[in-house]
C-alpha cells in the first residue's frame, strides 16, 4: 500500500489506501501511524466535501424553538393513530444497528432498513412553504398533521415483507424529526441510540462512508454535530418526558438482558429469548456494523478511542458540555 501511494493516484484511490493503512496499523497497535493515515484520508475527503457545508446548528435551533409544550397540546390527539413504527435513531456508529438487530429478532417486530420516508416528508414541508421545518409544522392544522402520519405509514408499506405488528425504521438522522414524529404518529415509539461521544466520534472519523455523513471527516465537525444532537435530545426530554427511550451503548454491552427487557417494555411487547440470540438472525444488514451484529455482544470496540486520545483534542473541545453530560 505504501508503494501504491508513491504512484500517480486519483484522490479517491489515495484516500481508500490511507483508510486501509489506518486500519492495518491499528491492527498492529501502531496507533500514531494509524491516526496519521486516518487523518490523511479524511483530509482528502474534506477537500471534496466540506464537513461544515451542511450546518446543523440552525436546524437544531429551529427544532428547539418549535418543540414546545404548546404545540404538543395544540395537536393532542390529531395525529395518525398507527402504532407499528419504531424509530431507532442517533449518530452513526452509536449502536443503532445492534438495537435494530435485537428488535428484529423478536417475533412481533420486523426490521426494515434506513428508510428515507420521513426525511422526504420533512424536506417537502420546507420546500413547499419556503419556511424552516419547525415553522412549517407550526403552521399546519390538525388534518394536515394526521395526513403526514398516514402518508408515512402508506409509503413505508413497500419496505415491509411480513405481517408482524411492528417494524423498525433505523434512519439515524430522524432524531431531528422527533417533533414531527410525535405529532404525526403519537403512538409510534422512538429509541435514541447513544454512545460515549469520544468513542462514537472517533469511530466515525475512521469510517470511510460511501456517501453522506459529511460531518464525519473532521474531528471538530463531529464534535459539533454530537453536541447539537445531544442538546436537542435534552430539550425534547424536558418537553415530552419519557416519549423517547434512551439506550446507552455501553450499558447495553455491560447489562444486555436488563436493557433489552427495558426496551421491549417501552415498546409494549413481551420479552423473547430470541432477542438475546440476535447474532443468529440472518436478515440482511446494510450498514458498516453488519459484521459486528453477527457476533454476540462484546466489548471489542468500547475503548478503541483511548489508543488515539493524544490526537483527539479537537474532538474534545468541540463536544463542550456534551462530553461530561452525554448520558443525560
Amino acid at each position: 500500500m505504501h508503494q501504491a501511494l508513491g504512484r500517480k493516484l486519483t484522490p479517491d484511490e489515495a484516500l481508500h489506501i490511507h483508510f486501509a493503512l489506518g486500519k492495518a496499523y491499528e491492527d498492529q497497535r501502531n496507533f500514531e501511524s494509524s491516526f496519521r493515515h486516518y487523518l490523511a484520508g479524511n483530509v482528502i475527503r474534506t477537500s471534496q466535501i466540506d464537513p461544515e457545508s451542511v450546518p446543523i446548528d440552525a436546524p437544531v435551533e429551529d427544532a428547539i424553538e418549535h418543540c414546545t409544550p404548546e404545540i404538543f397540546e395544540r395537536f393532542r390527539g390529531a395525529g395518525c393513530p398507527a402504532s407499528d413504527p419504531i424509530f431507532v435513531f442517533g449518530l452513526h456508529r452509536s449502536g443503532s444497528t445492534l438495537i435494530e438487530q435485537i428488535l428484529a429478532s423478536h417475533p412481533q417486530i420486523e426490521g426494515t432498513s434506513e428508510l428515507p420516508v420521513l426525511n422526504a416528508l420533512a424536506s417537502r414541508l420546507r420546500r413547499s412553504t419556503g419556511q424552516t421545518v419547525g415553522e412549517a409544522i407550526a403552521a399546519l392544522d390538525a388534518s394536515e398533521i394526521k395526513a403526514i402520519g398516514e402518508e408515512y405509514v402508506e409509503r413505508t408499506r413497500p419496505f415491509r415483507h411480513t405481517d408482524k405488528p411492528f417494524f423498525v425504521d433505523k434512519m439515524p438522522g430522524n432524531w431531528i424529526n422527533a417533533t414531527l414524529i410525535r405529532l404525526a404518529l403519537p403512538n409510534a415509539k422512538m429509541i435514541d441510540a447513544r454512545r460515549f461521544p469520544m468513542a462514537c466520534g472517533f469511530s466515525n472519523f475512521k469510517q470511510n462512508y460511501a456517501t453522506g455523513v459529511t460531518f464525519s471527516y473532521s474531528l471538530r465537525a463531529i464534535g459539533e454535530f454530537y453536541f447539537n444532537y445531544w442538546r436537542f435530545m435534552r430539550h425534547f426530554e424536558t418537553v415530552q418526558p419519557g416519549a423517547i427511550h434512551h439506550v446507552l451503548n455501553e450499558r447495553l454491552i455491560e447489562e444486555p438482558e436488563p436493557e433489552v427487557r427495558r426496551m421491549l417494555d417501552y415498546i409494549g411487547v413481551p420479552f423473547d429469548p430470541a432477542c438475546m440470540e440476535f447474532h443468529s438472525n440472518r436478515r440482511a444488514v446494510r450498514t458498516p456494523s453488519a459484521e459486528q451484529v453477527r457476533r454476540p455482544i462484546n466489548r471489542d470496540g468500547v475503548d478503541v478511542w483511548r489508543n488515539y486520545e493524544p490526537w483527539l483534542g479537537e474532538l474534545k473541545d468541540a463536544l463542550g458540555p456534551a462530553l461530561e453530560n452525554w448520558d443525560s
